[in-house]
């Protein structure tokens, strides 16, 4: 097994708690909510939403992917920060055994940026490229795109998030 890593930054004029919370916090309820054409449900099928909890993505009934399931492996909401894998679902393919995500939010003047880094553990000698992930860092930044304008848009939501950032 082999391990690839990637970095990005997303840089956004909505404050770091806002981000973490829409994005890592209330993301079962929100995604649904901003991409029904996409996501059917998110739903926790182990724990409550702290370390160790394991969340099931359902996808739409011919949509490319079915489902996918990421477990919570750190989780620092004071300071915008967690860590989390993917762990199944047909998103991996028969390629990847998991993918492992280390996200941290940072302020900066007037907003945030997003931190992310991503383990890729292949499965055998696959050696992935970055063009074999590019599909899925367009659909990650879109996402974060949609819940950036929802949160611009509606700049009551998430304010009473505090984090140490």
């Amino acid at each position: 097994m082999g391990v690839t890593t990637y970095n990005q930054e997303f840089t956004t004029a909505v404050a770091p708690a806002r981000m973490f919370k829409a994005f890592i916090l209330d993301s079962h309820n929100l995604m649904p909510k901003l991409m029904p054409q996409s996501i059917k449900s998110v739903e926790f099928i182990e724990g409550d939403g702290g370390v160790g909890s394991i969340k099931k993505t359902t996808f739409h009934e011919g949509s490319h992917f079915k489902y996918l399931k990421h477990k919570i492996d750190a989780l620092d909401a004071e300071n915008c920060s967690c860590k989390y894998s993917l762990i199944e679902g047909d998103v991996l393919g028969d390629k990847l055994e998991s993918i492992s995500y280390e996200v941290k939010f940072v302020s900066t003047d007037g907003g945030s940026v997003c931190k992310m880094i991503s383990h890729y553990h292949t499965k055998g000698d696959f050696e992935l490229k970055e063009e074999d992930i590019k599909e899925g860092k367009d659909k990650a930044m879109g996402m974060y795109k949609i819940v950036e304008e929802y949160l611009s848009a509606n700049p009551n939501v998430y304010c009473e998030a505090k984090c140490a950032c």
